[in-house]
């Protein structure tokens, strides 16, 4: 049996963050969301589970959503020194950067 070194959590909140990718900035933005946002989040506590990218209609280009069993760990997130570098610098590769803490629902939940 192979070793599965996966984490097993139960989603009890869902961090959503929306926004538009600088079209110049892609390439880096990508980099930057592969090997530092999503990793260190997840060192965190706080786990990615969807992507998606809007093809048509006035809605933010992207959505990214992550979930975390407790609202205490958004909080540290949150409010952690780490997160403010991270969030200032993925604000260098987007434009209209939105970010809500939801319950936890299973599939799309779209904020305004």
């Amino acid at each position: 049996m192979e070793d599965d070194n996966r984490e097993i959590i139960i989603p009890q909140y869902k961090l959503i963050i929306s926004y538009d990718v600088i079209p110049s900035n892609h390439e880096a933005y990508f980099r930057f969301i592969m090997s530092e946002l999503v990793p260190t989040l997840q060192e965190m506590g706080v786990y990615m589970t969807e992507a998606w990218h809007t093809a048509y209609g006035d809605y933010p280009l992207r959505m990214a959503a992550f979930v975390t069993e407790d609202i205490e760990t958004i909080h540290e997130l949150l409010e952690s020194e780490r997160w403010h570098e991270l969030e200032d610098q993925f604000r260098m590769y987007v434009r209209n950067f939105q970010l809500h803490v939801v319950p936890y629902r299973q599939g799309f939940q779209f904020v305004r």
